[in-house]
């Protein structure tokens, strides 16, 4: 398994006033979108590709393009919709595909409630939008979800990711035939006695759309 901290300072800039408790949601919103421009950059950089000859202005020459199957892009609800758009504007032809899943509070465990996928991900790179990697609880069974529908390359874009969560979504998939990478914006100190990332940013789902 991959894993890719971004070192980048509008990265740092962006987390910093995320992470403020005086943010209000519309400028949270609007960050996040920024953000996850800024990581699928990073995260797309061995997205599939082939050659093709075009003829520009001044000459022919050749160039790339995304090869098919197209990628498909999953976010998790509900926070992981926040990060769609960011995605979106890096990779506009991407099938999107949801998977909705929540983490009882008291367990820690996730389990799925919803899903739009495609029946069949054989060929495909999926990137799975998560804005926290806390436990890995949620992750790890979003990727063996897309793994026995077939999916042969697997991308995450976190915002955050605590020590923890990295490490039990590495065990897990340690023999994996799949290639996993983990893109997230920064690696945090730590997951406190509520499984909550530190110094994290709160609940990126209530802080994008209110509290439900």
């Amino acid at each position: 398994m991959k894993v890719h901290v971004a070192n980048h300072p509008l990265v740092s800039h962006k987390l910093t006033v995320l992470r403020d408790e005086q943010t209000d949601s519309p400028t949270f919103r609007r960050l996040v979108e920024e953000l996850v421009t800024l990581l699928a950059y990073e995260a797309t950089r061995e997205v599939r590709t082939y050659e093709v000859e075009i003829t520009t202005p001044v000459t022919k020459t050749k160039g790339q393009k995304l090869a098919d199957p197209r990628p498909v892009v999953v976010p998790i609800l509900r926070a992981g919709l926040g990060m769609l758009e960011g995605m979106s504007k890096l990779l506009p032809t991407a099938e999107v595909g949801f998977l909705g899943m929540v983490r009882d509070e008291k367990t820690l465990e996730a389990t799925t409630y919803a899903n739009r996928l495609p029946e069949d991900l054989s060929g495909r790179h999926v990137f799975v939008l998560d804005p926290m990697l806390a436990t890995g609880g949620t992750l790890i069974m979003a990727f063996h979800y897309l793994i026995d529908l077939g999916a042969t390359d697997i991308t995450a874009i976190c915002i955050l990711s605590a020590p923890e969560g990295i490490a039990a979504v590495e065990k897990e998939f340690k023999n994996s035939k799949v290639p996993i990478t983990i893109v997230t914006g920064a690696l945090d100190e730590k997951l406190n006695e509520h499984g909550y990332i530190v110094p994290g940013l709160g609940d990126a789902g209530d802080r994008l759309y209110g509290v439900v």
